[in-house]
């Protein structure tokens, strides 16, 4: 039987930037326009990381009945490991989503936005068909595109017109750096997977693209977001406080750059996440400012 200590690294804690972060630049747009309510962005941050932690959850319960996670050297897995009956996280990972659409749900009532139901059906069943069902669209190269979709445009913008019912420009450059931020993740994790994906069968961007290209594919995708800061400096100078996130993202992009493999390839994770989130915070505290 799992232990606490399990359970709660079966969440990826190290993830769980990617479905903070973008709740935050959302709610700093929102507040740019005056439209920030403090109790609607707390049930939007609910239903992020609620998602988040479901969808972690059925990928271990999903690739571990696969087999997939069986020669993986990444983070401690409650399937895979046998440390835990897949039922179990199963279930785990259906509490999660439940959440997800508990807090979803009240928020909707209490905007009157109803028509987004159906954006949060989309979501829970994303999280859950990336690595479940028959043919997950995980394992069909299609994982990276659901990480910017989700991680960026639908946290940020769906963040900001809930609360808003806008659409801004600020909110729009903020979803592409979270997009490009949550993404490089993702690239982190196939990069150092690929000889155990393909063992496996699975089919991810890095696995296409080879090596190689994705490291490049890496560094462009942590560049983005400062190339972001640059523009959004224009209208708001003290946004340009988010090179502070730079330092964090330039450790991560070493360790790609020289080609370091495997388990030297885990710290870029948290590298990644901690400079998106530090990247969040400095811009929507430029934005509540200004």
């Amino acid at each position: 039987m799992a232990t606490v200590a399990q359970w709660i690294s079966g969440t990826r804690p190290r993830t769980l930037p990617n479905s903070i972060a973008p709740v935050l630049v959302g709610a700093g747009a929102a507040h740019h326009i005056d439209g920030f309510n403090p109790t609607w962005s707390l049930l939007a941050l609910l239903v992020s990381v609620a998602l988040q932690i479901g969808v972690n959850y059925a990928n271990d319960y999903s690739d571990g009945i696969r087999g997939t996670d069986t020669h993986r050297v990444g983070p401690f897995r409650l399937v895979g490991s046998g440390a835990a009956n897949p039922k179990a996280v199963r279930t785990a990972a259906f509490a999660a989503l439940g959440a997800a659409a508990a807090a979803g749900l009240t928020l909707i009532a209490l905007t009157g936005r109803y028509w987004m139901v159906l954006f949060g059906a989309v979501c829970v069943a994303a999280a859950w068909f990336y690595t479940g069902g028959r043919k997950p669209y995980g394992y069909a190269g299609l994982g990276e595109l659901a990480v910017f979709v989700f991680f960026g445009p639908a946290a940020v913008l769906g963040t900001l017109y809930v609360q808003t019912g806008e659409i801004t420009g600020i909110g729009i450059g903020g979803a592409i750096a979270m997009g490009a931020f949550s993404t490089a993740v993702m690239i982190a994790n196939s990069l150092r997977d690929i000889p155990t994906d393909i063992q496996a069968g699975k089919r991810t961007l890095a696995t296409t693209l080879g090596d190689k290209d994705s490291r490049r594919l890496y560094l462009a995708l942590t560049t983005i977001p400062f190339v972001i800061t640059l523009a959004i400096g224009l209208r708001e100078p003290m946004a340009l406080g988010a090179f502070l996130a730079l330092p964090l993202a330039i450790l991560g992009a070493r360790r790609v750059a020289k080609g370091n493999k495997g388990r030297d390839l885990i710290p870029v994770l948290q590298h990644t996440g901690l400079a998106m989130l530090l990247w969040a915070i400095a811009t929507t505290t430029a934005l509540a400012i200004g």
